[in-house]
């Protein structure tokens, strides 16, 4: 029971966390820039708690106005999708992609603030200095193949996913192997099919059929 607190605690402060940026995206989207007590106060929390979430009112707002760019599995999956694991989780990674591309600069702004209040030693164990956007998007993508996977290798393949779908991914990609958008994509997509071949390998081994 112990080890699920932690846990718990954490999801609330995701919850939190999201919470805020939708309030900002929603006074935003009244015409004029809201004050992080506004927002604290459209998001039900106070104005400590939003401080502890963002660093400044602009640092909560540049991550609002992604958030709202950020795709969702509503939008991606259909009732008829496929069932593919590697064709959805490609499908993630497109739209992921052409969001990044279309907000580079100020998601290295974002990014740079997280890593500059790491640095500082802001952060918190139990206080997300960054939205975990990804995870529920690959989660969506794997879902409908879950039985594929032993519960470990899914868990791994989760993680290991979001090493390569992400701001992140573009960044290794231009910054320090300069490629180009279209050779990191195609890198990108051999990693996909990459990982998903061997979390069923692992599977299949750990059933004693490797």
């Amino acid at each position: 029971m112990a080890k699920s607190e932690p846990k718990t605690r954490g999801n609330q402060k995701q919850r939190t966390r999201k919470d805020l940026l939708k309030a900002a995206s929603a006074l935003m989207k009244q015409g004029r820039k809201p004050g992080l007590e506004e927002v604290a106060a459209e998001a039900l929390v106070s104005r400590a708690t939003a401080y502890r979430h963002f660093p400044s009112i602009d640092a909560l707002l540049l991550e609002a106005s992604l958030d709202v760019d950020t795709p969702v599995a509503s939008q991606l999956f259909s009732a008829r999708a496929s069932a593919d694991p590697v064709a959805r989780l490609l499908r993630v990674d497109a739209a992921l992609n052409d969001m990044i591309l279309a907000n580079e600069a100020p998601l290295r702004m974002m990014l740079a603030h997280s890593l500059e209040r790491a640095a500082k030693g802001e952060s918190q164990d139990d206080m997300p200095l960054r939205q975990n956007r990804r995870t529920p998007l690959i989660e969506s993508a794997l879902e409908p193949a879950q039985d594929e996977f032993s519960p470990a290798a899914l868990d791994t393949l989760t993680q290991a996913l979001a090493l390569v779908i992400g701001t992140e991914a573009m960044i290794v990609c231009k910054d320090v192997l300069q490629l180009d958008d279209a050779r990191a994509r195609k890198v990108r997509r051999w990693a996909i099919r990459a990982l998903v071949q061997a979390a069923r390998r692992s599977g299949m081994d750990e059933a004693g059929m490797g």
